[in-house]
This record gives C-alpha cells, sequence and structure tokens, in this order.
C-alpha cells in the first residue's frame, strides 16, 4: 500500500500564493495602472472615477501571505514599512496608525504630552493656526484637545492657507502651534511658516495626506536654509518632500490616495526622536512603555520603575502616561503598503502627467475657469510655469485638478459638477469648502463663541466654496479616460454658452 507524502507548510503556502496571483490577475484589471490596465473605455457608460485603488498581484499576494502567518496586529511588516517610509521620505521615523485623521489626531496630542518643557506643551484654551477650507480632521484634533483653532483664510487659486496673515493670527502666550495642509498635492508656502515658527517659537505640523511625493525648494538665501544644508543644492536652495520641513508631518492611506493600505495613515517624525515616544504612546493606549507588541523589558527594567503614584516595580507594560488611543493598522495592510511603496514613484509621475494633460486641454477655457497654480508659481504655460521672485520653487505631486467657476460663467460648480457626474465623470468639491460654515462648527460656535477665532472675512475660503470643484488625475486614468473628460467638459461649456 503506497502513501504521499503531505506537503510541507512552505510548498502549501507557495502554491497558495501562486493561485492568488492567478486570482488577481484574473479578477483586479480594472485596478491595474493605466498602461497595464487592459480593459476598453467606453464613454459614458464606464465610469471615471476621481480617485481609486490602484495594485496588482504584488499587493494582493502580500496581504494574502502575511493573512496566512496571522500575526495580523502590527508586526513584522508594519516594522518594515515603518522605516522603508522614512527613507523614502527623509524623517527620523515613520509611525503607522489606522487613518490620516487618526494621523492628524496622535501628531497634535502628542504635543500635549505633560512631558514637554511647559512652556512648549499644547494645554487647552491655547491657540492653534489653521486654514479655513479643507478638510475638517486637520482641525478636529485642535478642538478635541482643548485648544482653539485661528483660521486664516485660503487662497483660491492655490488652495493653501493665505500666510500673509500669520502675524494677524499670532497672541503672544496663547499661540502654541501651525497645524495646515498642503492641499490637493501643492505645497503651501513653506519659507513663511518655517519663518513664523521660528520666530515665536512654535510647532509646525504639516498635514501632508493629499501630497506625499511633493516637494519644495527653500531658496538659499532663505535665513533657515542653513538649518537644512544637508541637502543644499548650490544655486538653488534646499529641496525637501513636503512633510519633512516642520516638527511632525501626517500621511493617509486611504484608497484616493498616493499609495494605499485600505485604511492607513502615518505620523512622520522629522527630528526630534522624544516625540516619537510621545507619539507612539498615544497611538498605543497611552501606555509609557515602549516596547513592541509582542516584546517585553526592552527598558531591562520593566519591574523596576515607580511613576504616577503606583507602587515601585509595578509592571511598566501597564503604565500609562498619557490618555491615549488604540490606533493602530494590521500587519497585513502594512505589508500592502510596502508593496505600494515601491510603485510610489512611478504613482508621482502619473498624477503629475494626468494633471498637465488636463491643464494642456483645458486651456482654451480660461473665460469660464481659474486654474489652480503650484505655490510661487505666477503662471502656466505648455512649456512649463512662470514664477514669482522669491526664489522658493514647488514641485506638485497632485492629489486632484481644481477648477474654480468664474462669476461671469453661464454655470455654477454645482451645476457643473451635476452634469459631469451625469457623464460618469467623479468629481468632488474642495473637501468641507469653508469649514466655519460646516453645521458642526456653526453649532460649536452657539455652544461656545470663543471655540475659534477667525482672521478677517474668510472671502478666499468662501469663494472656494462657492466656485470650486476637483477632478481626478490619479495613476489609473488612461488617456481615453482624459481625453473624454477634456471633451465632456467642452460640450458643457459650448452648450451652457447656447
Amino acid at each position: 500500500m503506497s502513501s504521499t507524502a503531505a506537503p510541507s507548510p512552505a510548498a502549501l503556502k507557495a502554491e497558495i500564493l501562486r493561485l492568488t496571483r492567478e486570482y488577481s490577475a484574473l479578477m483586479h484589471q480594472a485596478n491595474r495602472p493605466a498602461p497595464e490596465n487592459p480593459l476598453p473605455f467606453e464613454p459614458g457608460k464606464t465610469t471615471v472615477p476621481y480617485a481609486g485603488r490602484v495594485f496588482d498581484g504584488d499587493e494582493v499576494e502580500a496581504a494574502v501571505g502575511a493573512t496566512l502567518d496571522f500575526w495580523l496586529t502590527l508586526g513584522r511588516e508594519g516594522e518594515a514599512m515603518e522605516k522603508e517610509l522614512a527613507e523614502f521620505m527623509g524623517v527620523r521615523k515613520s509611525i503607522l496608525v489606522n487613518s490620516g485623521s487618526s494621523a492628524n489626531l496622535v501628531a497634535f496630542s502628542a504635543l500635549t504630552s505633560a512631558k514637554l518643557p511647559a512652556e512648549k506643551r499644547i494645554r487647552p484654551g491655547d491657540e492653534v493656526i489653521t486654514c479655513a477650507a479643507g478638510f475638517p480632521t486637520t482641525v478636529a484634533p485642535i478642538i478635541q484637545n482643548g485648544a482653539v483653532p485661528v483660521f486664516l483664510d485660503n487662497d483660491p487659486i492655490t488652495g493653501n492657507a493665505d500666510l500673509s496673515q500669520l502675524e494677524a493670527a499670532y497672541v503672544p502666550g496663547k499661540t502654541k502651534a501651525v497645524m495646515i495642509a498642503h492641499a490637493l498635492g501643492n505645497p503651501f508656502d513653506l519659507s513663511a511658516a518655517l519663518a513664523f515658527c521660528k520666530k515665536y517659537d512654535l510647532w509646525l505640523i504639516e498635514d501632508n495626506c493629499d501630497a506625499l511625493g511633493c516637494s519644495y525648494t527653500l531658496n538659499a538665501a532663505h535665513p533657515l536654509a542653513a538649518s537644512f544644508a544637508d541637502q543644499l543644492k548650490l544655486g538653488e536652495g534646499v529641496s525637501r518632500y513636503t512633510g519633512t520641513w516642520g516638527d511632525l508631518s501626517t500621511q493617509s492611506f486611504y484608497p484616493p490616495h498616493h499609495l494605499t493600505m485600505g485604511e492607513g495613515g502615518a505620523v512622520n517624525v522629522v527630528r526630534d526622536m522624544k516625540l516619537k515616544v510621545y507619539a507612539e504612546s498615544f497611538r498605543d493606549w497611552g501606555r509609557d512603555c515602549w516596547c513592541a507588541s509582542g516584546v517585553d523589558n526592552t527598558c531591562n527594567k520593566r519591574f523596576g520603575w515607580q511613576l504616577g503614584e503606583l507602587p515601585q516595580g509595578y509592571d511598566h507594560k501597564y503604565i500609562y502616561s498619557h490618555l491615549g488611543y488604540n490606533l493602530k493598522p494590521l500587519d497585513p495592510q502594512a505589508a500592502i503598503g510596502r508593496q505600494q511603496l515601491k510603485k510610489l514613484p512611478a504613482f508621482i509621475e502619473a498624477r503629475k502627467a494626468n494633471w498637465n494633460a488636463l491643464r494642456a486641454g483645458l486651456a482654451d477655457l480660461e473665460e469660464f475657469f481659474s486654474f489652480s497654480l503650484p505655490t510661487h508659481a505666477t503662471g502656466w504655460t505648455p512649456d512649463g510655469y512662470t514664477w514669482d521672485t522669491s526664489g522658493n520653487r514647488t514641485e506638485c505631486s497632485w492629489f486632484g485638478f481644481l477648477l474654480l467657476v468664474r462669476p461671469e460663467a453661464p454655470f455654477r460648480n454645482v451645476e457643473l459638477g451635476k452634469l459631469l457626474d451625469e457623464a460618469k465623470i467623479g468629481n468632488r468639491m474642495l473637501f468641507g469648502g469653508n469649514l466655519v460654515r460646516q453645521p458642526a462648527f456653526v453649532q460649536l460656535r452657539k455652544d461656545d463663541p470663543k471655540a475659534f477665532r477667525v482672521i478677517g472675512d474668510l472671502a478666499g475660503a468662501d469663494r472656494i466654496m462657492n466656485q470650486s470643484l476637483f477632478l481626478g488625475v490619479y495613476p489609473g486614468l488612461t488617456q481615453p479616460m482624459l481625453d473624454y473628460m477634456i471633451e465632456t467638459i467642452h460640450r458643457i461649456v459650448k452648450k451652457a454658452r447656447g
């Protein structure tokens, strides 16, 4: 009687992963990067998303492989992705969390730690400068921690905060930080923000969720250029990715973003590794212990601490120095993210190319639209941008293509959005528009008139709210899709003109 030996676990896993790739090749063709997408495009029938997941069998295999190992909670895949993301960006440490919103919450909360010097710690009632138009979870952590957001207006052309208002927003003894986003993959004026924060010794948190892969070049003559001399390019200035200039920055890995883990995000610690300890504590239940999951006694005195009013020797793994959360992602998500990170340079270039294709294709419609410009740019031509005299430059890894419908156009942004939607072309408003007009903030002001402050009349944020929408530029867009977007907008304009 013969018997067949059972396959080894390694052989079984290899076969499962082989079949996984085969399955993904059949089922996920529509999610492949545009040049590799074999599916036909039918104008008016095939949806053109404003954003979406772009992946292939690499990500699916990685997710299944990590799940088969069944560690599940953040482990070696997470540790590897944190290292690889930090190396890509050029920061001291990246800390994975379960969303970009959680990243903003963790980053801001870290600056409330009682372990910080008293004059640097953000306390309830302290003020934090932010901007009016954008995504609400840039601002929510400020309020959730008892601080007071101070809203700057926005420049409708860049989408970013109007940093000429920084001095008007500053209150000695009250202002502790600046927390603003690089809008739609367009870096805000880091030259102004850095100088202001240096002048008053303030924290700077960059919400980099829409801007992974953007870069900012600081004029070599800028007073702070020497602080970044390790990346000084003679005659050009200091060029670094956004998210690497402030004290902390945040990323989102939600599907529409530059890379995806399904859900996920990260806090980047740019220089001061003490902030890494505080951020990880708030992410991990508020614990004082810094051991990774499944690791004990990194400090070699697990039972040698006395903190708070606990007895001497109380287990350090159960000592809590902050009122924290549990905001970790799963290890299979990190496995996906590691594969996405390998493709990030190509994704970034695709976003730039798609933005430029839309800009060139709609160039003859300036009578009806105001088009976005990178910060420090003064104009666009088919050959490139013209720039201001600051010597600072931006390189955009665009999240979206922003249009402002001119008041004299024969339609409003809402009407344009509906018509595009009917044509199966995805589009979005610029997130929450002017946030102070949102019901949550209206109620907040009713409950407490001092809950936030506003600088000026917020006319720019209102213009964004009333005139803007954005189209997709994500790497899954094919040339026929881009052509259809351009043709459809021309057709809408022609029909509206009569």
